[in-house]
């Protein structure tokens, strides 16, 4: 299957991976060496594709073959990339006002995204909103408004996490200890639960109990015997965990949780950084489970790319003083205006668009564990998706060395995918992905697997 071309660029009319090259392509494998001489060394890049358009859901690089892209950055390019709506608000702003900081004056636009935020928030208490400019940046805001506005200094987060790598967001973090090795002691006061695996189970058992045993472990064992809850300023949760390994927490724990968090006038802290902005075929993951945190998280998809976060909280809890948090970029004009193009775009179609081709790939890889003895589960909501492989289905043995040949072998076809947690692949492609898209990413995903399994 090949895309069609025009003078060898991305078209409206590409929409399937046509490689001319072998990969990496001479100009990449240039790039690449460069890179590895000047760029730090932190980086994790899983495989070497050096991109120099996009287009949609596809990607072009520097040797002219085109991918198709089911990580859209990280759940980023929400619209896909380069949408020309998205394009043409940033055009028009940057050309108006690019810099003036929203910290010490106003701009017309924030206040309109501003807005905009509020009304897609879930629950009926009005709400209020702090701009920044990366989901590790909205995950310290909430951190300092949980703690200023409980006046309390205990945190509680998930095994699995990931809330950021800036030193407090680190300090929830809990998805890899490479991610927290070497930089000595970090934020004190945090506490880290089993999170509701509805497969594995907590600890590995009954995961027909994982939300209850989850829920039972919180108040029975760390509110009795390691922190007073009247301690605790925030309960931080992702509804769907993006580095954890793509593992929807049941609507049951979410509402249980925020049981818990009224009852000791605890701050519910939802990190929607991954799972927001129409991703999951909602505005939000925790809408699925009705609940109304008293802070969401957001970034990622909020503006197809550019550099853009949001806190959005209930007014009654956003009562710090001036001065008491600021970001010089955060609200930058030209990321809202971003923002408001891509909000538009979400809310017009591709919201919709991500629940119908979510399910739809949900029912091509519904009968994969069947199919396929590497293969656990398939889980997710819209447009993310998780596959999680296994040596064995019965004992359930990770496999995390299949997931990262599934990974190599996809970007040698032409489809740009990533892993996320031990084990698992995760599918998170622009929610502006068609049934041809998703028909070729299903179909060359499961060619691997009958490969892979013959040398198992």
């Amino acid at each position: 299957m090949q895309a069609i071309e025009t003078k060898g660029e991305i078209t409206a009319d590409t929409k399937l991976p046509h490689l001319i090259t072998a990969l990496p392509g001479p100009k990449a494998k240039e790039i690449v060496e460069r890179d590895s001489q000047v760029v730090s060394p932190s980086y994790t890049r899983d495989y070497p594709l050096v991109a120099k358009r996009g287009r949609g859901a596809v990607i072009e690089d520097v040797d002219g073959n085109k991918f198709l892209d089911f990580a859209a950055g990280i759940a980023v390019v929400s619209t896909g990339h380069c949408h020309p709506e998205v394009v043409a608000a940033i055009q028009k702003q940057a050309a108006e006002l690019i810099h003036m900081s929203g910290t010490d004056f106003y701009y017309p636009n924030m206040v309109e995204l501003a807005e905009k935020l509020v009304s897609i928030a879930p629950g009926k208490e009005p709400k209020r909103v702090y701009f920044g400019n990366s989901g590790t940046e909205a995950v310290e805001a909430a951190i300092k408004l949980a703690k200023y506005h409980t006046k309390r200094d205990k945190l509680v987060a998930f095994h699995g996490a990931f809330h950021g790598r800036t030193m407090g967001s680190l300090s929830l973090t809990a998805s890899r200890a490479v991610q927290r090795k070497g930089f000595g002691t970090l934020l004190s006061g945090v506490f880290h639960v089993p999170f509701p695996d509805t497969y594995r189970g907590t600890y590995g058992i009954r995961p027909e109990n994982a939300s209850a045993d989850c829920l039972s472990y919180l108040e029975n064992e760390l509110f009795r015997r390691r922190v007073d809850p009247d301690e605790v300023a925030g309960i931080f949760i992702e509804p769907i965990q993006g580095e954890g390994g793509y593992l929807p927490a049941p609507a049951e724990f979410l509402q249980g949780l925020e049981k818990i968090c009224r009852k000791y006038g605890i701050m519910l802290v939802a990190d929607e950084v991954q799972s927001g902005m129409g991703r999951t075929g909602k505005w939000w993951a925790v809408d699925y489970a009705g609940v109304e945190p008293d802070i969401i998280c957001t970034a990622k998809g909020i503006a197809s790319g550019m550099p853009l976060s949001a806190i959005i909280t209930k007014a009654s809890v956003m009562n710090w003083k001036p001065g008491a948090h600021a970001s010089t970029f955060g609200g930058n004009p030209v990321c809202i205006a971003a923002a408001l193009a891509t909000l538009g775009l979400i809310e017009g179609s591709y919201m919709d668009n991500a629940a119908r081709m979510g399910e739809f790939i949900k029912q091509q890889t519904a009968n994969w564990p069947e199919r396929h003895k590497i293969v656990g589960e398939v889980r997710g909501r819209g447009l993310m998706i998780g596959i999680e492989f296994v040596r064995d289905q019965k004992t359930k043995e990770k496999a995390p060395d299949l997931r990262n040949r599934v990974v190599q072998m996809a970007f040698h076809k032409g489809l740009l995918v990533l892993g996320s947690g031990d084990t698992t692949l995760r599918l998170c492609p622009p929610l502006v992905i068609d049934e041809e898209q998703a028909t070729f990413a299903v179909r060359t995903l499961d060619g691997i697997l009958s490969e892979i399994e013959k040398t198992v």
